[in-house]
Protein backbone atom coordinates (compact mmCIF):
# COMPACT_ATOMS: atom_id res chain seq x y z
CA UNK A 1 0.00 0.00 0.00
CA UNK A 2 3.12 2.27 0.88
CA UNK A 3 4.56 1.68 -2.61
CA UNK A 4 1.25 2.37 -4.55
CA UNK A 5 0.86 5.47 -2.37
CA UNK A 6 3.96 6.60 -3.15
CA UNK A 7 3.88 6.12 -7.18
CA UNK A 8 0.43 7.88 -6.98
CA UNK A 9 2.05 11.34 -4.98
CA UNK A 10 4.66 10.76 -7.85
CA UNK A 11 2.58 11.12 -10.80
CA UNK A 12 0.75 13.79 -8.99
CA UNK A 13 4.39 15.55 -8.93
CA UNK A 14 5.21 14.57 -12.31
CA UNK A 15 1.76 16.03 -13.22
CA UNK A 16 2.07 19.30 -11.13
CA UNK A 17 5.84 19.66 -12.77
CA UNK A 18 4.79 20.16 -16.24
CA UNK A 19 1.37 22.05 -16.04
CA UNK A 20 4.67 24.62 -14.46
CA UNK A 21 6.66 24.35 -17.03
CA UNK A 22 3.84 24.87 -19.65
CA UNK A 23 2.50 27.99 -18.01
CA UNK A 24 6.15 29.36 -16.48
CA UNK A 25 6.42 31.95 -19.79
CA UNK A 26 3.02 33.47 -18.78
CA UNK A 27 3.70 33.83 -15.15
CA UNK A 28 2.15 30.50 -13.56
CA UNK A 29 3.72 28.77 -10.74
CA UNK A 30 5.96 31.88 -9.82
CA UNK A 31 4.41 33.71 -7.24
CA UNK A 32 5.29 33.76 -3.85
CA UNK A 33 2.36 32.61 -1.65
CA UNK A 34 2.29 31.40 1.65
CA UNK A 35 0.15 28.13 2.42
CA UNK A 36 -2.30 27.59 4.95
CA UNK A 37 0.40 27.38 7.86
CA UNK A 38 1.77 30.43 6.92
CA UNK A 39 5.01 28.82 4.74
CA UNK A 40 5.79 30.14 1.55
CA UNK A 41 5.46 27.76 -1.72
CA UNK A 42 8.57 27.71 -3.58
CA UNK A 43 8.28 29.84 -7.02
CA UNK A 44 10.80 27.35 -8.87
CA UNK A 45 8.59 25.22 -10.76
CA UNK A 46 11.01 22.00 -11.19
CA UNK A 47 10.75 21.64 -7.56
CA UNK A 48 7.51 21.95 -5.17
CA UNK A 49 8.42 22.50 -1.93
CA UNK A 50 7.18 19.88 0.39
CA UNK A 51 7.74 20.61 4.63
CA UNK A 52 9.08 17.80 5.92
CA UNK A 53 6.53 16.48 9.02
CA UNK A 54 8.14 18.32 12.64
CA UNK A 55 8.42 15.31 14.16
CA UNK A 56 10.23 13.80 11.68
CA UNK A 57 12.68 16.68 11.50
CA UNK A 58 13.80 15.47 14.98
CA UNK A 59 14.19 12.23 14.41
CA UNK A 60 16.12 12.83 11.34
CA UNK A 61 18.72 14.84 13.85
CA UNK A 62 18.39 12.06 16.54
CA UNK A 63 19.43 9.07 14.33
CA UNK A 64 22.08 11.83 13.02
CA UNK A 65 22.84 12.33 17.29
CA UNK A 66 22.96 15.88 16.24
CA UNK A 67 25.05 17.66 19.13
CA UNK A 68 26.28 21.50 19.95
CA UNK A 69 30.00 20.08 18.02
CA UNK A 70 28.37 19.47 14.73
CA UNK A 71 27.91 21.50 11.84
CA UNK A 72 24.80 20.46 9.83
CA UNK A 73 23.58 21.20 6.15
CA UNK A 74 20.47 20.88 4.68
CA UNK A 75 20.59 20.19 1.21
CA UNK A 76 17.67 21.68 0.10
CA UNK A 77 16.26 23.43 3.10
CA UNK A 78 12.97 24.86 2.43
CA UNK A 79 11.01 26.97 4.72
CA UNK A 80 14.08 26.25 6.68
CA UNK A 81 13.02 23.85 9.67
CA UNK A 82 16.04 21.60 9.87
CA UNK A 83 18.07 24.16 10.03
CA UNK A 84 16.56 25.91 12.82
CA UNK A 85 15.77 22.80 14.68
CA UNK A 86 19.66 22.06 14.56
CA UNK A 87 20.70 25.90 15.70
CA UNK A 88 17.84 24.77 18.78
CA UNK A 89 20.38 21.84 20.03
CA UNK A 90 23.47 24.16 19.36
CA UNK A 91 24.70 23.08 16.16
CA UNK A 92 26.23 25.24 13.79
CA UNK A 93 23.42 25.09 10.64
CA UNK A 94 23.18 26.14 7.10
CA UNK A 95 20.53 25.57 4.55
CA UNK A 96 21.69 25.71 0.78
CA UNK A 97 18.21 26.77 -1.33
CA UNK A 98 17.58 27.75 -4.60
CA UNK A 99 14.67 29.54 -3.95
CA UNK A 100 15.16 33.35 -2.84
CA UNK A 101 11.91 33.43 -1.17
CA UNK A 102 12.19 30.60 0.74
CA UNK A 103 15.88 31.59 1.79
CA UNK A 104 14.17 35.11 2.78
CA UNK A 105 11.71 33.07 4.65
CA UNK A 106 13.89 31.63 6.77
CA UNK A 107 16.32 34.32 7.73
CA UNK A 108 13.65 36.01 9.30
CA UNK A 109 11.80 32.61 11.37
CA UNK A 110 15.53 32.34 12.39
CA UNK A 111 15.70 35.50 13.75
CA UNK A 112 11.66 35.52 15.32
CA UNK A 113 13.54 32.35 17.31
CA UNK A 114 16.52 33.91 17.94
CA UNK A 115 18.71 31.30 16.44
CA UNK A 116 20.04 33.46 13.95
CA UNK A 117 23.83 33.40 15.16
CA UNK A 118 24.07 29.70 14.33
CA UNK A 119 21.58 29.11 11.59
CA UNK A 120 22.78 30.55 8.07
CA UNK A 121 21.21 30.42 4.79
CA UNK A 122 22.57 30.14 1.21
CA UNK A 123 20.72 31.32 -2.09
CA UNK A 124 22.61 28.51 -4.22
CA UNK A 125 22.39 24.92 -6.41
CA UNK A 126 22.89 22.06 -4.20
CA UNK A 127 24.80 20.39 -7.35
CA UNK A 128 27.38 23.32 -7.43
CA UNK A 129 26.99 24.36 -4.34
CA UNK A 130 30.51 22.99 -1.65
CA UNK A 131 29.23 21.06 1.88
CA UNK A 132 32.15 19.35 2.35
CA UNK A 133 33.04 20.92 5.84
CA UNK A 134 29.42 19.27 7.17
CA UNK A 135 29.59 16.45 9.59
CA UNK A 136 25.68 15.99 9.02
CA UNK A 137 24.04 16.40 5.81
CA UNK A 138 20.19 16.70 5.80
CA UNK A 139 18.17 15.49 2.24
CA UNK A 140 14.46 15.64 1.58
CA UNK A 141 15.50 14.97 -2.72
CA UNK A 142 14.10 12.59 -5.42
CA UNK A 143 16.36 9.66 -5.94
CA UNK A 144 17.57 11.24 -9.37
CA UNK A 145 18.79 14.01 -7.33
CA UNK A 146 20.18 12.15 -4.36
CA UNK A 147 22.53 9.99 -6.76
CA UNK A 148 23.61 13.05 -8.66
CA UNK A 149 24.94 14.03 -5.23
CA UNK A 150 25.87 10.42 -3.97
CA UNK A 151 29.61 10.65 -5.38
CA UNK A 152 30.29 14.08 -3.87
CA UNK A 153 28.90 12.69 -0.23
CA UNK A 154 30.99 9.61 -0.74
CA UNK A 155 33.91 11.56 -1.07
CA UNK A 156 33.22 13.47 2.37
CA UNK A 157 34.97 12.61 5.13
CA UNK A 158 34.36 9.13 6.82
CA UNK A 159 32.28 8.92 9.98
CA UNK A 160 29.62 12.12 8.12
CA UNK A 161 26.40 11.18 8.84
CA UNK A 162 24.09 11.44 6.18
CA UNK A 163 19.86 11.26 6.83
CA UNK A 164 16.67 11.95 4.03
CA UNK A 165 13.77 11.87 4.11
CA UNK A 166 11.90 8.66 2.48
CA UNK A 167 13.80 8.39 -0.12
CA UNK A 168 17.29 6.15 -0.56
CA UNK A 169 20.35 6.60 -2.65
CA UNK A 170 19.56 3.26 -4.87
CA UNK A 171 22.49 0.08 -4.19
CA UNK A 172 24.01 2.66 -0.98
CA UNK A 173 22.28 0.80 1.35
CA UNK A 174 21.25 3.02 4.85
CA UNK A 175 23.17 1.56 7.58
CA UNK A 176 19.72 2.33 9.77
CA UNK A 177 16.01 3.09 8.71
CA UNK A 178 13.24 4.43 10.86
CA UNK A 179 10.22 4.14 10.57
CA UNK A 180 7.98 7.03 12.60
CA UNK A 181 4.95 5.76 12.48
CA UNK A 182 5.57 2.12 13.11
CA UNK A 183 2.89 1.41 16.02
CA UNK A 184 1.01 4.83 15.03
CA UNK A 185 -2.30 5.24 13.08
CA UNK A 186 -2.55 5.45 9.31
CA UNK A 187 -4.24 8.86 10.10
CA UNK A 188 -1.29 10.93 10.95
CA UNK A 189 -0.20 10.45 7.63
CA UNK A 190 0.45 13.65 5.11
CA UNK A 191 -1.63 14.33 2.51
CA UNK A 192 0.39 16.12 -0.71
CA UNK A 193 -1.28 17.73 -3.45
CA UNK A 194 -4.71 15.78 -2.62
CA UNK A 195 -2.34 12.28 -2.68
CA UNK A 196 -2.01 10.17 0.99
CA UNK A 197 1.85 10.30 1.12
CA UNK A 198 3.21 9.02 3.88
CA UNK A 199 6.12 10.67 4.87
CA UNK A 200 7.43 8.93 8.20
CA UNK A 201 10.73 6.87 6.70
CA UNK A 202 14.43 8.23 7.73
CA UNK A 203 17.45 6.77 6.80
CA UNK A 204 20.67 7.48 7.84
CA UNK A 205 24.53 6.73 6.20
CA UNK A 206 27.52 7.26 7.58
CA UNK A 207 30.36 7.90 5.09
CA UNK A 208 32.72 4.85 4.65
CA UNK A 209 36.56 5.31 4.66
CA UNK A 210 37.99 4.10 0.89
CA UNK A 211 39.76 0.73 1.75
CA UNK A 212 39.17 -1.13 -1.94
CA UNK A 213 42.35 -2.46 -2.81
CA UNK A 214 45.85 -4.06 -1.64
CA UNK A 215 47.25 -3.48 1.56
CA UNK A 216 50.61 -4.84 2.99
CA UNK A 217 50.92 -6.54 6.35
CA UNK A 218 53.93 -7.82 7.90
CA UNK A 219 54.07 -11.01 7.10
CA UNK A 220 51.66 -10.77 4.40
CA UNK A 221 48.23 -8.84 2.73
CA UNK A 222 44.88 -7.97 2.31
CA UNK A 223 43.19 -7.72 -0.78
CA UNK A 224 39.61 -5.61 0.02
CA UNK A 225 36.76 -5.03 -2.03
CA UNK A 226 34.67 -2.12 -1.22
CA UNK A 227 30.97 -2.40 -1.51
CA UNK A 228 30.15 1.41 0.06
CA UNK A 229 30.42 0.12 3.85
CA UNK A 230 30.37 -3.37 3.31
CA UNK A 231 33.97 -5.26 2.50
CA UNK A 232 34.54 -8.79 1.07
CA UNK A 233 38.09 -9.92 -0.09
CA UNK A 234 41.03 -11.92 1.13
CA UNK A 235 43.79 -12.43 3.53
CA UNK A 236 46.91 -13.65 2.82
CA UNK A 237 49.92 -14.76 5.14
CA UNK A 238 52.98 -16.79 4.20
CA UNK A 239 50.93 -19.69 1.94
CA UNK A 240 47.65 -19.33 3.19
CA UNK A 241 44.75 -17.46 2.04
CA UNK A 242 41.44 -16.63 3.77
CA UNK A 243 38.34 -14.85 2.94
CA UNK A 244 36.93 -12.19 4.75
CA UNK A 245 33.64 -10.18 5.13
CA UNK A 246 33.45 -7.19 7.19
CA UNK A 247 31.89 -3.36 7.19
CA UNK A 248 32.96 -0.20 7.65
CA UNK A 249 31.34 2.48 9.95
CA UNK A 250 33.27 5.57 8.82
CA UNK A 251 37.02 5.31 9.52
CA UNK A 252 36.09 2.38 11.89
CA UNK A 253 36.45 -1.51 10.01
CA UNK A 254 35.55 -4.92 11.69
CA UNK A 255 35.93 -7.71 9.42
CA UNK A 256 36.14 -11.87 10.34
CA UNK A 257 38.82 -14.04 8.70
CA UNK A 258 38.58 -17.58 9.40
CA UNK A 259 37.01 -17.13 12.25
CA UNK A 260 39.35 -14.71 13.86
CA UNK A 261 37.96 -10.55 14.00
CA UNK A 262 39.78 -7.87 12.98
CA UNK A 263 39.03 -4.50 14.18
CA UNK A 264 40.67 -1.29 13.57
CA UNK A 265 40.86 2.54 12.58
CA UNK A 266 41.49 3.51 8.59
CA UNK A 267 43.33 6.92 8.60
CA UNK A 268 44.61 7.82 5.52
CA UNK A 269 46.51 4.67 3.99
CA UNK A 270 47.23 3.25 7.22
CA UNK A 271 44.81 1.12 9.32
CA UNK A 272 45.45 0.02 12.86
CA UNK A 273 43.95 -2.02 14.98
CA UNK A 274 43.61 -5.12 17.24
CA UNK A 275 42.51 -9.16 16.73
CA UNK A 276 41.65 -12.01 18.74
CA UNK A 277 44.57 -12.16 21.58
CA UNK A 278 44.71 -8.81 21.88
CA UNK A 279 47.02 -8.99 19.00
CA UNK A 280 47.90 -5.64 17.53
CA UNK A 281 47.46 -5.57 13.29
CA UNK A 282 48.80 -2.76 11.35
CA UNK A 283 47.86 -2.75 7.54
CA UNK A 284 49.34 0.11 4.58
CA UNK A 285 49.03 1.09 1.36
Amino acid sequence: MYIVRLLYAHFIYSVVIVLCLLVAPMGGCTQDKADGNGTPQSRQAAIPMVPTPQQLVETMLDMAKVTSSDYVIDLGSGDGRIVIAAAKRGAMALGIEHDPGLVEFSRRVAIKERVAAKAAFKEADVFESDFSKATVITLFLLPDMLLRLRPKILDMKPGTRVVSNTFTMADWEPDQTTDTLAGRQSEQSMYIWGAPSDWHIVHLWIVPAKVDGIWRLDDGHINFTQNFQYITGTITTGKKETKLTGKLVGDAISFFAGGTQYIGTVSGDTILGIRAGDNAWKATR
